[in-house]
């Protein structure tokens, strides 16, 4: 092989790659319940010694089949031992899940677009339950992808998983990934399953939040297939004594907030003017409240609507979500926008009415952009008010805790005072920090 090339791609024509596949289903029946249970009947009858436990012994593995399925108790470990063999080739796998937006997807693709940019030799694949792959052919990047196990009817997760775990393993022979990286809430079985080699291929799971002891569902187990967890920073600090916090053994690297956009990337402050038909001088008003998949946003959205329609001067863009609902035609001084990052006309906009995602606060805190911000109260894990409260504290937010016409005309009244803009942009610098995308990417590359 040269110098400084990558391994040729593997077969799943080779019989290495079928005994493979033969272990893999030998591991799953092992680990299925009734396999277990069998197993355990059994034993029981070739060693009648057991035969009188079977009265605490059955209900016990019952119980631990039953935690097991509902994430409080560790899986199994099979001692079955993968026996894939060759050399990796630089070529990350990267694996984001989709949640209610687009945080999951929009980290792996800021960090792809930087690892390529330090090594254009790096290959980067994406294996992705995210809808949206026009963005990575966009990008230029390859991707395959795995409808959610939603989008089946009546299908249960024993199969989905199973159907994740051959497509991933597969892609796995072909490409021979010396990195697969994982962003999700929760790692699926069958993704931990096909994960669970020796071939050298580093395992990332990049994870914002700390494990704390009693605060998750993730079993100890399905923590422990991956050699590192990358935690990007939130504006809230986590703090947690030593108790507190789950034993594991992946290695923490922490980074700075991920932004997928740095600021040369945004566009000149007229361009989206001129393309909408926007006067110059007008104040131009940015409006996304999520993507409408955890609760019932038209109600903030038409308050909102109703005060801006009172300034003669302001104009509105709602930004509408690639994977939430359609935005009907509403006319006036109202323009709809379905852009993938939307950040990247944040200088036209004079101030935003947002919500309090991870992606979006950190970017208009970043691009420094005036902000009223409505957390979002009913997103389970991401605590958007506590994230919210922070720029709220050092000025450069004004955050609603609650919408009514009311509390929404003062807060609009005071962000069209172009002074009281102007001290937000100000606060906004004081917060920002260095693009974690840039440091994780440099980190990626040196791991390979």
């Amino acid at each position: 092989m040269d110098e400084g090339k990558s391994p040729s791609f593997g077969s799943l024509h080779s019989k290495e790659s079928r005994d493979e596949k033969y272990r893999r289903e030998l591991v799953r029946i092992r680990k299925s319940s009734s396999f277990r249970i069998g197993t355990h009947l059994v034993r029981s009858i070739e060693q009648p010694w057991r035969f009188p436990l079977l009265l605490f012994s059955f209900p016990w593995l019952l119980m631990s089949i039953v935690l097991e399925r509902l994430g409080r108790k560790s899986h199994p470990v099979d001692g079955t031992k993968s026996i894939q063999s060759g050399d990796l080739r630089k070529s990350i796998v990267m694996f984001p899940t989709n949640g209610v937006g687009f945080g999951h997807f929009t980290r792996m693709l800021a960090l792809a677009r930087r690892v390529r940019k330090i090594d254009p030799e790096i290959e980067i694949i994406f294996f992705t339950t995210m809808p949206t792959l026009h963005l990575l052919k966009r990008e230029g990047f390859a991707a395959y992808h795995i409808p959610g196990r939603k989008k089946f009817d009546n299908m249960d997760a024993a199969t989905w998983n199973m159907l994740t775990e051959e497509m991933l393993a597969n892609v796995f022979t072909i490409h021979r990934p010396s990195l697969f990286i994982f962003d999700g809430a929760f790692p699926y079985r069958g993704m931990l399953n096909a994960i669970q080699t020796d071939t050298g291929m580093k395992k990332i799971w990049i994870r914002r939040g700390t494990f704390r002891k009693g605060g998750t569902k993730i079993p100890v187990d399905s923590i422990n297939h991956f050699q590192f967890i990358i935690n990007p920073k939130d504006s809230v600090s986590e703090t947690y004594d030593d108790d507190d916090v789950m034993d594991f053994k992946p290695a923490i690297i922490r980074s700075d907030p991920i932004i997928y956009l740095d600021e040369i990337e945004l566009r000149p402050r007229n361009d989206l003017r001129d393309r909408l038909g926007i006067p110059h001088e007008a104040v131009v008003v940015y409006v996304q409240l999520g993507a409408g998949q955890i609760n019932d946003i038209q109600s903030d959205i038409s308050t909102c609507l109703k005060i801006l329609e009172q300034y003669e001067n302001a104009y509105v863009v709602l930004g509408e979500s690639l994977i939430g609902g359609r935005i009907p035609s509403i006319g006036g001084r109202v323009r709809i926008i379905s852009e993938y990052p939307n950040s990247l006309d944040f200088r036209a906009f004079d101030f935003t009415i947002m919500a309090a995602g991870y992606n979006s606060y950190h970017e208009a805190i970043r691009f420094s952009l005036p902000t009223l911000c409505i957390p979002n109260m009913n997103t389970g894990m991401d605590d958007q008010l506590a994230r919210a409260e922070v720029a709220e504290k050092a000025g450069a937010m004004i955050v609603l805790r609650e919408v009514s016409e009311d509390k929404v005309a003062v807060a609009i009244d005071r962000l069209m005072d172009p002074e009281v803009r102007r001290l937000m942009i100000e606060r906004c610098e004081s917060l920002h920090r260095p693009n974690g995308a840039n440091q994780l990417a440099k980190w990626l590359v040196n791991a390979i």
